[in-house]
């Protein structure tokens, strides 16, 4: 990589700090075992297994919904793929890339929606793993769940006593900014794995066998099977929509293009399916145990009436989901926070406001209902598709891989567009958003919904080639036209 990938040359302090800024290539450190590791991490967690596992609760055998995950990660990685590529040639997070397309201006906006969506899902993360907190404070105190009496706010005092201590160990963890983000990672991730395993012993056990867990019937059957199929498609790959976006975020930090490309590819499809079948296995061993579903990993454990393999447990998923949220949640509004006022926060000060405003969400009110979840994460997903359908294009289409680095940083260069707005981008994300969504509002489209996230970044990334393909014929300066192409 060419070192005058670094070099901005006086840029605007209002677009520009030190968190924005290209990552020198000598802190570029991160290996494709990190990014196998960070994967892992992310995916390994309470809300990726019960999402896979109510597959099973929503009639799916369990090849069906391997077939389901498998897809899903197929498509994900496709895109995270593409755009990753330029946070890793140029150091640049999602922030600063997506001036390229919305404008210096214009790139707040999906920013915001972005980093709203983050923040959301930190809320409903921590609120997932305060109930490991749970389980491991009742292994100690016997008497813990007596204190459920003293409810307010929707809560018991339990249950917000574990929330807090929860949210205590996010801000430990990114009071010391990205390195410590890193190392963390590398050990929480594997730590999951193992207690997946067990479980899967436990539920091959209690089958006699794989074969009684595989013949677990499906009750879906032809256009019903296929509506339910993509649904979950939409709504699993809504999980890490968000990511998708800010992937970039941590590409940035990446070796080589080779290091992102196989340690994202070993990471996320390869571990994600096997977390879920692992998790499908398991919650299809618990029909044969208790006669019913169980998807909450941390209810199964309670399942079991041996306080070493509830504390055990509950404290490896309460590790897996703060490595997950830390990463796919707080690292990615910190950053879009930090674009917004980036003489006022760095990383460390973002992260912290990031997680403060999660408390304002409630999501112990609804997260206990599967098909409000996938709901609500396939319309995730469908906002968010068009804004990646749209950076997709304009890096390997529009501007064919070679961005001006130092227009990200000041206000009259080639992203200025129209006082910083390119309102072209955004009529694309909106004709998007309407295609991805309509099927919720127009009864009769209804299924259209189940493809929304492919609908969404689809005709996102369309609309906006056709809308910009005689815009852009801007001159690249020399130093970007020497650099090699990914």
């Amino acid at each position: 990589m060419d070192s005058n990938a670094n070099s901005v040359i006086n840029p605007d302090p209002s677009l520009y700090n030190d968190d924005l800024a290209p990552v020198p290539q000598e802190k570029r450190n991160w290996g494709w075992i990190s990014y196998s590791m960070i994967w892992m991490g992310m995916i390994h967690n309470i809300v990726s297994y019960e999402l896979a596992g109510s597959l099973i609760a929503m009639g799916m055998s369990v090849w069906q919904a391997l077939g389901a995950v498998a897809f899903s990660n197929v498509a994900l990685i496709a895109a995270i793929w593409l755009n990753s590529a330029a946070g890793t040639k140029y150091g640049l997070p999602f922030p600063v890339l997506i001036r390229a397309s919305f404008g210096y201006k214009g790139a707040h906006i999906p920013v915001l929606i972005r980093a709203f969506v983050a923040i959301f899902w930190f809320a409903v993360q921590t609120y997932a793993g305060s109930k490991a907190v749970g389980a491991v404070i009742g292994v100690i105190y016997p008497g813990w769940g007596s204190l459920a009496k003293y409810a307010f706010l929707g809560m018991g005092l339990n249950d917000w006593i574990s929330f807090g201590t929860f949210w205590i160990l996010h801000a430990w963890v990114i009071s010391h900014g990205m390195e410590r983000v890193r190392r963390f990672e590398m050990w929480a991730g594997p730590l999951v794995i193992i207690l997946g395993l067990g479980l899967v012993y436990w539920a091959v056990d209690v089958a006699n066998g794989f074969g009684p867990l595989f013949s677990v019937p499906s009750t879906l059957s032809g256009g019903e099977f296929w509506k339910t199929f993509f649904l979950s498609v939409s709504g699993m790959i809504g999980v890490l929509a968000t990511l998708v976006l800010n992937i970039p975020d941590l590409t940035r930090f990446s070796r080589s293009q080779k290091d992102q490309l196989i340690g994202q590819g070993l990471g996320l499809p390869l571990m994600m399916t096997f977390f879920a079948f692992m998790s499908i296995m398991i919650t299809a061993g618990t029909i044969i145990a208790f006669g019913k579903p169980i998807t909450n990993p941390v209810e199964l454990l309670t399942q079991f009436n041996n306080p070493i393999v509830v504390l055990l447990g509950a404290f490896s998923l309460l590790i897996a989901t703060l490595s997950v949220n830390v990463v796919a949640n707080v690292v990615s509004p910190a950053y879009d926070l930090i674009n917004l006022i980036p003489s006022k926060l760095n990383f460390v000060k973002a992260g912290l406001i990031s997680i403060i405003i999660g408390l304002l969400f409630a999501p112990w009110l609804w997260f206990n209902n599967a098909n409000s979840i996938y709901t609500i994460v396939g319309a995730i997903g469908g906002t968010l598709g068009p804004v990646s359908g749209i950076m997709i294009v304009d890096y390997f289409i529009i501007r064919k891989r070679q961005y001006d680095l130092n227009s990200f940083f000041i206000k009259e260069g080639q992203y200025s567009y129209k006082n910083g707005w390119n309102l072209r981008a955004f009529i694309a994300a909106v004709i998007g958003i309407i295609v991805a969504l309509v099927g919720l509002f127009i009864p009769s489209l209804a299924s259209l919904y189940n493809y929304n996230w492919f609908l969404g970044i689809a005709v996102g990334g369309i609309s906006y080639f056709l809308l910009m393909r005689r815009v852009v014929n801007l001159p690249v300066q020399a130093s970007e036209e020497k650099r090699a192409s990914i």
